[in-house]
Formats: structure tokens, C-alpha cells, sequence
């Protein structure tokens, strides 16, 4: 008998929304469905809870994950954990609402725990969209039925609850003589179902009005914290819709996650285009080819992007290293050639005006004292030059090409590129 019921009441609703399904008409409904048992059925659940859009599932519940997902991805970009979080809440008391529900209605209707029985409940709201794009209420619904039988019913218009069977009146009786329920079931309705139903609108409305962007790839590698290694980093950002499919790979074999790949995921920019990194730890002296493969609905085909070989951090580290060393060397040179000639007396520090032994004129500092110093040569070490024109100040050995390039890229993608996250 209840698979019966059960059958009944898909095939009712199914064809309830082949029904309203029309071109100029907008609805909202939410259908939550109590079984007095659990069945050992697949996907059949002792409680689920569903919201549909124009008859489209938008989110879900049900009694073992028990929690509130979202089924469209417009729903879960646009809406904040927050939201999640309080519809979960409430899903689970209409949980424990239903289940002790359920319990009452076999009582009433004399009926044990032999066979299944089913409790179900849709309330929701419908629109008409008119030809200045206002919207314009057209009904809510407010509805029980008990194993696919009509149980309970909101009648809107006089604000009051219809009950078809005997077995409802004590309800009946009992939520009218709450006249604030009714007004707030009606409130519900005619004012914020459709304010909820407007958004949810517009929501998809946005994302499907907007054109497919395609992803701008780069490649690029800092230094790792292990010594001797690099960090490969492939970059796709700016694109839209969220789905892609991004591959490094080394000699054209695609890297997995058991060579150590490690993926940020697809994560949004502030523009509601989108960015994903995946990165991989490679020795710094590999010279193997490494690629970034990226495909996307708005390529024609996929992009693919060559690691130039270089490391962006690793030659301004290198480059202060080799300055500093140069810079020791010829110091240490000086003073052992000074320590020569102080010794052969050729050089002294006198007062002002004195002449050295060997007739040189020891020349002034800057500030007029006549401490001798030597006139060393200024050295120039491209490695730290503090060229201002790279965008970003960083250092560079070959006049912004090169390893600055990608730090440059970076940088600007860091701060116009829309990326909110690290």
C-alpha cells in the first residue's frame, strides 16, 4: 500500500508542475516529506526537504546528511554561509516537527506501524511577470496531505484553514483560533515568498546574462622553503563560468596529486569572474619541460602556457649574495693594501693642512675635517639596482626581463586583477 501512496504523491506533484509550468509564470515551493519508517530503498529518506524555482530543484535536505545544500550554483555563490547555516537549523526542527506529527495523523486515522505512511507538506507562492517587468502576485499555497490524500489547505483569500476530511478539523480548529498564524501564513505568502522568489530571479538572471570570459593563464616559480627547490605555480584567472579544467604537466604527462600538485580550487574574484592555482615543488636545477594546461567553454581550444625556467625570487636573493661578496672582496683588498702601505709609511691621517710623506694631498671628507680617505670606486651591481622602472620596485638583472617579469605579473594580478584570495 505505501508504495502505492508514495508513487501517488510524485505523480501528483510531478504533473501539478507540468501544469504550471508557462512562460510568464513564476513560482517558489518548498516540499518536505515525513515517512512514519525508514524504507530500505535507495535515495528514499525517513525525512527530505526540497526548494523549487519554475519547478527546478534549487536546494536540499534530508534526514541522514542533515544538512541544507545548495543545488544551484547562483545559490551558492550568492548566498552567505549564514544563510546555509539557519536553513539547516530550521530544516532540522521541521524534522522533529514531522516526525512527532506524523505519529498524531496514524492515531487519528487508526492506522499502526505495519505499513509506511506519508506526510507531506508544499508551500510556496506564484508570479506573473507583466510587460513593465513588474511582478505581480498571483496565488500561494499552503497545503498537508496524508499518504497522497488532501489533509489540510490554506485558503488564502479569507485567511483560513480548509479541511477536507474529518480527521482535520480538530487542526482546522486549533490554527484558526491562532489568528496571528494565519495572518503570518498569509503575510508569508503574498510578501516574502515573493520577495525570496524576486531574488532568486534575478540571481539566475545574472548568471546567465552575462558572456563566457576565458581564463588569462600564466606560469611562473618562487623559491621553496626546501633548499634547493622550487615552487611551480600555474595560474588561469578572470574567467567565467566557474567550471574548468586546469593540468601541469612535465614532458606533456599531466602531474597528479601523487606528485605532490597541490590545488587552491575554483575560487571566486570580486568581479564574479573566477581564479583557480595549482602548484607543484620541483628541484631548482630541473630541466624538464613544464606546462600549465588550461581548457574552458570560452576557448575555442585549450591554452597552454610554458614554464620559462626561471624563478622570480631566486636571482634578487642570488644577485645580493653575489654584491655582497664583491663588495667583501674588494674591502678586504683595500685593507690589506692599506695595512701594506701604513706599514712602508706611504699613508698617514694628519691634521688639516698636512701633507702626506709621499706629497698626495689627502682629500677632505664631506664634512671639512682632514681625516684621509681614499677615493674608492662606486660599484655598480645590476643584481640590486634600485631601478624605479619596474612596477614594483622589485630588483632586476636584465633591465625588467626575465626573472622580474613574473614577479611584475604577479603583482599587478595581486592588485588589479580581482584576487581576493591569497
Amino acid at each position: 500500500m505505501y508504495r502505492s501512496n508514495f508513487m501517488f504523491f510524485v505523480l501528483y506533484f510531478s504533473l501539478e508542475c507540468i501544469c504550471l509550468s508557462q512562460s510568464d509564470i513564476y513560482s517558489l515551493n518548498y516540499i518536505y516529506t515525513a515517512l512514519s519508517k525508514p524504507l530500505e530503498l535507495p535515495g528514499i529518506h525517513e525525512f527530505t526537504a526540497m526548494g523549487l524555482m519554475n519547478d527546478k530543484q534549487i536546494d536540499y535536505y534530508d534526514s541522514v546528511a542533515k544538512k541544507k545544500i545548495p543545488k544551484q550554483d547562483w545559490m551558492r555563490e550568492k548566498l552567505p554561509a549564514d544563510y546555509w547555516d539557519k536553513g539547516t537549523q530550521s530544516r532540522k526542527s521541521k524534522e522533529q516537527w514531522f516526525k512527532v506529527n506524523v505519529d498524531i495523523l496514524m492515531k487519528r486515522m487508526r492506522h499502526n506501524n505495519t505499513d509506511v505512511h506519508i506526510l507531506q507538506w508544499k508551500h510556496g507562492c506564484e508570479i506573473d511577470r507583466q510587460s513593465d517587468g513588474t511582478l505581480k502576485f498571483i496565488k500561494g499555497t499552503d497545503q498537508y496531505s496524508y499518504d497522497g490524500d488532501d489533509f489540510l489547505a490554506f485558503d488564502d483569500a479569507n485567511m483560513q484553514w480548509v479541511a477536507p476530511v474529518v480527521q482535520a478539523q480538530p487542526t482546522k480548529r486549533k490554527w484558526d483560533g491562532v489568528q496571528i498564524l494565519n495572518q503570518y501564513t498569509k503575510g508569508y505568502l503574498e510578501k516574502e515568498c515573493v520577495d525570496w522568489l524576486s531574488k532568486f530571479m534575478a540571481y539566475e538572471a545574472k548568471e546567465f546574462s552575462r558572456a563566457d570570459s576565458p581564463p588569462m593563464v600564466y606560469a611562473f616559480a618562487k623559491k621553496a622553503k626546501t633548499a634547493g627547490h622550487v615552487r611551480l605555480t600555474c595560474m588561469a584567472t578572470d574567467f567565467y563560468p566557474k567550471d574548468v579544467i586546469m593540468q601541469m604537466k612535465k614532458n606533456g604527462v599531466p602531474l597528479t596529486e601523487h606528485d605532490g600538485v597541490q590545488s587552491t580550487g575554483v575560487l571566486p574574484n570580486n568581479d564574479d569572474t573566477y581564479q583557480i592555482r595549482m602548484s607543484v615543488q620541483i628541484p631548482a636545477a630541473d630541466k624538464e619541460t613544464y606546462e600549465c594546461s588550461v581548457n574552458h567553454v570560452a576557448l575555442k581550444e585549450p591554452v597552454v602556457v610554458k614554464w620559462d625556467g626561471k624563478c622570480c625570487d631566486c636571482t634578487q636573493v642570488t644577485g645580493v649574495i653575489i654584491g655582497a661578496v664583491v663588495v667583501l672582496v674588494l674591502l678586504l683588498t683595500m685593507v690589506s693594501s692599506m695595512l701594506v702601505l701604513w706599514k712602508k709609511g706611504k699613508i698617514f691621517a694628519g691634521k688639516k693642512g698636512d701633507l702626506p710623506a709621499t706629497g698626495i694631498q689627502a682629500p677632505l671628507n664631506g664634512n671639512g675635517n682632514g681625516a684621509a680617505v681614499l677615493n674608492m670606486p662606486v660599484i655598480k651591481d645590476d643584481a640590486i639596482s634600485t631601478d624605479s622602472g619596474t612596477k614594483d620596485g622589485a630588483s632586476s638583472t636584465d633591465s625588467g626581463q626575465g626573472s622580474n617579469e613574473c614577479l611584475e605579473r604577479e603583482a599587478l594580478l595581486a592588485n588589479g586583477g580581482n584576487i581576493i584570495y591569497p
